[in-house]
């Protein structure tokens, strides 16, 4: 179990390296391919639909086929749409491949996902989306080593993640048969229970108490992390004024602190809960919102760190908490549901985002976040007030009376 659990931080890796390649990118792509910086959106539909999509019938996938074959099947597929990108003549060519690469990511996100939910404690979701940290930190630091040499190095910098993204493939591969022997030996209740799951219609689970609202808030989420990862270097360079590879350096930081932001999280994870660690999250990503409004010049930027340490716990311990909340009968349905809300759903905020920042003005960027934070606060107390759970608010009041009756009786 050990070894496997080595691989799974590597296919985490793998889960991040593609993610924020593009938007670093983007400033010299659009040159590369001659047409308007607001294309990038339709990027973000492509890899939306096909992420969602795949998402909505990861259930059924993984049940049919299991998690090791679905996620050694989608890495396959990411390498394809990197390398395939990276070579594209045109820009049709590269939405073409980028079909290819939404589709990998879309089961593979949802299957491993629910695997970790269902096998691990809250810390090694955390830790394990720590490496996903890892590798969309990593892939912007590589981007910027090329763009610097010119319009066309942008397609070395996808060609290298590419080959990264090769060899997690080929580590996945020499695992598979161990993977699939532990798969079928040490079969939990929880995957008997899942296997022998009666495939429901979508809209009988979405039926479920909670189900909507919970996957809205994880979509406010995605969107939120979205905007930074796709048009963060956009904002920095027409704001600040940046180069794009200096932008490029700061996106990267921010990657990062969703990285540090979740290797703390795996071990304050030990002592609170699911919902603590998502309140304490987001009051961290809303406080680096507000240096963003504060005037310093770039050293305001240092507010993308801290909003990325503040997002680090939020979608790990969303979708731990999905068998607690839902229950582990349709875990993997619901963990795609949630996947599905946040790709597309995110991607669709996104897309809203970048076509009125590109026809305003990217200034408009914290004041989107701030309102994305409340919504989705919003929407996790609706979550757990329908779920009878303890909300943000009800923790508050009982703090306030344990804080006035210690104070009383200190009296």
């Amino acid at each position: 179990m050990s070894i496997l659990l080595i691989v799974l931080y590597l296919i985490f890796i793998s889960l991040g390296l593609p993610d924020s390649l593009f938007g670093v990118a983007w400033p010299v792509i659009h040159l590369d391919f001659a047409v308007p910086e607001r294309f990038a959106s339709l990027y973000s539909i492509i890899v939306g639909i096909c992420t969602g999509g795949l998402s909505l019938f990861a259930g059924k996938l993984l049940r049919r086929f299991g998690t090791p074959l679905v996620t050694t099947v989608s890495i396959l597929l990411t390498v394809i749409g990197l390398i395939g990108m990276s070579l594209s003549p045109s820009i049709i060519i590269m939405m073409l491949f980028a079909v290819v690469l939404g589709s990998g990511a879309g089961a593979i996100d949802t299957g491993l996902n629910n695997y970790v939910s269902t096998h691990y404690k809250a810390q090694h979701m955390n830790w394990l989306h720590c490496f996903w940290g890892v590798g969309v930190t990593v892939s912007p630091l590589i981007m910027s080593i090329f763009l610097n040499d010119g319009m066309h190095s942008w397609r070395t910098g996808y060609r290298t993640v590419g080959f990264i993204q090769s060899g997690i493939l080929i580590i996945v591969l020499c695992v598979l048969p161990l993977w699939l022997k532990l798969e079928k030996k040490n079969a939990t209740r929880i995957e008997k229970e899942q296997f022998n799951a009666i495939d429901k219609k979508m809209f009988q689970i979405f039926a479920m108490k909670g189900v909507i609202p919970s996957v809205l808030s994880l979509s406010l989420y995605s969107a939120m992390e979205f905007i930074i990862g796709t048009w963060g270097a956009s904002y920095l360079v027409n704001v600040f004024e940046m180069s794009p590879a200096g932008a490029a350096q700061w996106v990267s930081l921010y990657y990062g602190g969703i990285m540090i932001g979740r290797l703390i999280s795996g071990f304050v994870a030990m002592k609170l809960s699911d919902n603590d660690l998502i309140r304490i999250g987001i009051m961290t990503a809303a406080l680096g919102v507000g240096i963003m409004f504060i005037p310093m010049g770039r050293v305001q930027n240092t507010g993308l760190f801290l909003i990325g340490v503040g997002f680090g716990p939020i979608m790990p311990s969303v979708l731990h908490s999905i068998p607690d909340r839902f229950g582990t009968e349709y875990s993997a349905d619901i963990t795609g549901y949630h996947t599905f809300g946040a790709n597309a759903i995110g991607f669709l905020l996104q897309l809203t985002f970048g076509y009125f920042a590109t026809g305003t003005t990217f200034g408009i960027t914290p004041f989107v976040l701030l309102g994305l934070i409340i919504l989705f606060i919003l929407m996790q107390q609706i979550t757990l007030r329908i779920l009878h759970k303890e909300t943000l608010f009800a923790k508050c009041r009982r703090w306030y009376r344990y804080l006035k009756n210690k104070k009383a009786s200190a009296r």
